[in-house]
């Protein structure tokens, strides 16, 4: 299997990323960042607080916890999006930072005390960007976050907004309007009955997505794109197909694993 997976790769980008990690944070970071994590807004939130000894740290912990939380309530909104939110906490010195979490996990809505954004309509156009001298140490700064993330939610069946906060920051919310749909019907009609296993015909780059995950065992978005030289949104989109299909499966992190269906079909294909 290891030998065909290698088969499939051998025309994708295998250039490994330059690590360019630098341990030594420079910019000033919070005593600590809250996450509060709702039943319902009839009772207290259970509140979470986190800290980490660095930028790329702190960066690290708040994604995968915001992630998981969210998960554990039922929820679906994408770790690539999260982590982009995230990353843009820079600009703001991470100043007074407060992820909510809420809606069956489905709504993430991320507020801070920072600067605030002036032009929330360009901030979505690839390019436009405030990220200058240490704050590029930690991110790209290109101006390429808030976009993707403006994407993957459509792509998602969601949408991501940003308004002021009440005296100054900003506030962006991830909110997945195609799963809180999907749980309101199931409330309201009660458990569906299994549907059978249907055939899925793969395309050409869905099996090197595939492929690749078999490959490396565990990967993110960010790894596909780099990897089949493909768009973080296309690489996301793929691996949402995948997952949703029974190929693949999604863990901590966002990170994806081969499932036995993805398996049992990288068989049949490499016998025809």
């Amino acid at each position: 299997m290891k030998e065909f997976s290698h088969k499939v790769l051998q025309e994708s980008k295998t250039d490994p990323e330059p690590s360019g990690e630098d341990h030594k944070p420079r910019l000033p970071l919070p005593p600590l960042v809250r996450i509060a994590i709702y039943d319902s807004f009839t009772s207290a939130p259970r509140i979470v607080d986190l800290k980490a000894p660095g930028v790329r740290q702190l960066m690290d912990l708040l994604s995968e916890k915001a992630y998981n939380f969210s998960q554990q309530k039922g929820g679906a909104v994408p770790y690539t999006t999260i982590r982009e939110v995230v990353e843009n906490l820079i600009h703001a010195n991470f100043q007074e930072v407060i992820i909510n979490i809420y809606e069956g996990g489905n709504v993430i809505r991320i507020s801070d005390q920072g600067p605030g954004i002036p032009d929330k309509t360009r901030v979505f156009e690839p390019g436009f960007t405030t990220a200058r001298g240490e704050a590029k140490r930690y991110i790209r700064g290109v101006g390429s976050g808030l976009p993707i993330v403006k994407e993957t939610m459509s792509l998602s069946g969601g949408q991501v907004t940003i308004e002021d906060n009440l005296q100054c920051g900003t506030v962006v919310t991830l909110t997945l309007l195609k799963e809180m749909k999907k749980k309101a019907d199931n409330d309201n009609i009660g458990p569906k009955t299994a549907s059978r296993d249907e055939r899925v015909s793969l395309t050409r780059r869905q099996n090197m997505v595939l492929s690749l995950v078999t490959e490396l065992e565990e990967v993110g978005p960010t790894r596909i794109s780099e990897e089949l030289d493909i768009s973080l949104t296309t690489a996301y989109r793929e691996l949402t197909f995948l997952e949703h299909a029974g190929f693949i499966t999604s863990g901590s992190q966002g990170k994806r694993r081969v499932a036995s269906k993805g398996l049992e079909y990288l068989k049949q294909l490499a016998r025809t």
